[in-house]
């Protein structure tokens, strides 16, 4: 089967362009110590730990907020300042203080030295789940378009989200490529519209396999990334 020449290359952010565990683990406990300056009584009764299950309690009962974990995470913290008496007051700035602390990414080595190849060879956009902020991270000049789930009301693997984003940029999904780290939501979601999925496993896991999902290319880095698609590239004009 020919494939189309691909003309945009679509991408997730956490865990994709930079590592999110350390950056969210380390969020919590600022936010955390913020939280106890200002509203001792809310720390005095809920750790990280205990925060975090109230969240995922919270979501349980309303599965649609995970299009917005901000929204998540500031309904639940509402309802702690209630419960406690805690200044509510302070909701505002804690939300505005765990957002600087959330954007405080380190992206992986090979990433922006690809960026900067990739952007002369295709128009570049985003998909996220998150709640990254490009312009507080200083990459939004890469993308064309960046569509997140909180903004437009469903979150990956919604086919919704994928379509609505080639529409932004113009392009079929058969001509759009999708990176992602996350089999499920990035592969599989992409690739159920007709778009492309590019599997970015840096850890060299087997998870596909057992999952009987079937990525149109596997790379463990950006370097990767970049050959693959200057194949793709070169391989389509020939035809």
């Amino acid at each position: 089967m020919t494939t189309r020449t691909p003309q945009a290359l679509l991408f997730d952010l956490d865990d994709t362009l930079w590592p999110i565990g350390p950056v969210i683990a380390a969020a919590e406990l600022g936010w955390h110590a913020w939280l106890a300056e200002r509203a001792p009584l809310v720390t005095d009764k809920y750790t990280v730990e205990q925060l975090r299950a109230l969240r995922m309690t919270l979501l349980e009962r309303q599965p649609e907020m995970v299009a917005d974990l901000y929204q998540l995470r500031r309904a639940a913290l509402e309802a702690v300042f209630l419960e406690t008496g805690a200044d509510v007051a302070h909701i505002d700035g804690a939300m505005a203080h765990f957002h600087t602390l959330r954007n405080a990414v380190t992206v992986f080595d090979d990433v922006l030295p690809a960026l900067e190849q990739l952007r002369t060879m295709l128009r570049l956009g985003v998909i996220t789940n998150g709640n990254a902020d490009l312009e507080v991270i200083g990459l939004h000049h890469h993308f064309e378009v960046a569509l997140a789930s909180h903004s437009f009301g469903r979150a990956k693997p919604a086919p919704e989200i994928f379509l609505a984003a080639c529409t932004a940029m113009g392009v079929a999904p058969e001509h759009a490529i999708y990176v992602g780290d996350d089999l499920r939501l990035d592969v599989q979601g992409a690739q159920a519209v007709g778009m492309r999925a590019v599997w970015m496993n840096r850890s060299g896991s087997t998870a596909h396999l057992d999952a009987g999902i079937v990525p149109d290319a596997i790379c463990a880095s950006f370097d990767e990334l970049l050959v693959w698609v200057k194949d793709q590239m070169r391989h389509n004009k020939q035809d």
